[in-house]
């Protein structure tokens, strides 16, 4: 088994009634290698900061601030730059993913039969937003999977789990939610097929604090058309 080290990348914006849970979710998981969780705050201004100084004390945590908002994309950007580990998977701190689940990502990776690795979330009647969130998510996926006639079953996701330098030379361009669309798609003009592993998932409403519109499906459509149709990387 491989000896590694997991950076998990968790972009925050607004999000002060979760962050706390959030925080200590990922510290309590039972990680099989190292691991540090790497935070930036992305201009929130509803009294999250001043929750990071109960958890800079612990040497597995750091946190960097944008001091306007900036969108998740250039927030995971800031992350993966400062990251140290060896692998990268983004996390948000909405609690609508579980990090207990993470080291199901991580086995197939340690096992050696997976480089590239996405938690594909079941969608059902006690777990999805809305129907229409479900529709757009696999009408995005589905695109994805005609133009690089592959199949994958979650475009959207946010456990992406990857090797650290792979992440980096993907080199996302996309400030906001059309970086989950960015980095599938050039993972796939490159003929990465993500080993996909099932995780639970639990959608909080708009009143919750969700932020991902129908403009962010119909933009994540053309982010992967052009990815399809640029020139392979060298």
């Amino acid at each position: 088994m491989p000896v590694v080290k997991l950076s998990i990348l968790m972009p925050v914006y607004n999000e002060h009634a979760t962050l706390v849970s959030a925080i200590k979710d990922v510290l309590n998981v039972n990680f099989p290698c190292e691991f540090e969780l790497v935070i930036v705050d992305d201009g929130s201004t509803d009294g999250t900061r001043e929750l990071y100084s109960s958890f800079t004390g612990d040497p597995r945590v750091s946190v960097r601030l944008h001091e306007r908002n900036r969108g998740k994309g250039a927030a995971i950007r800031t992350a993966a730059a400062a990251a140290s580990g060896d692998y990268v998977i983004m996390c948000d701190a909405d609690l609508e993913y579980s990090p207990a689940e993470i080291p199901s990502l991580l086995a197939p990776v340690l096992a050696g039969q997976a480089e590239v690795v996405y938690g594909t979330r079941t969608f059902g009647s006690h777990n999805a937003y809305s129907y229409a969130y479900v529709l757009g998510n696999k009408g995005v996926t589905t695109f994805a999977n005609v133009l690089f006639n592959c199949y994958i079953s979650d475009l959207e996701t946010c456990f992406k789990l990857m090797p650290t330098g792979l992440y980096r030379s993907l080199d996302i361009r996309e400030t906001g939610f059309g970086m989950e669309a960015e980095v599938t798609g050039k993972l796939l003009r490159r003929g990465v097929r993500p080993y996909e592993i099932p995780i639970s998932y639990q959608a909080r409403s708009r009143e919750a604090g969700k932020k991902l519109t129908w403009r962010d499906g119909a933009e994540a459509l053309w982010i992967l058309f052009r990815a399809r149709f640029a020139p392979r990387p060298s």
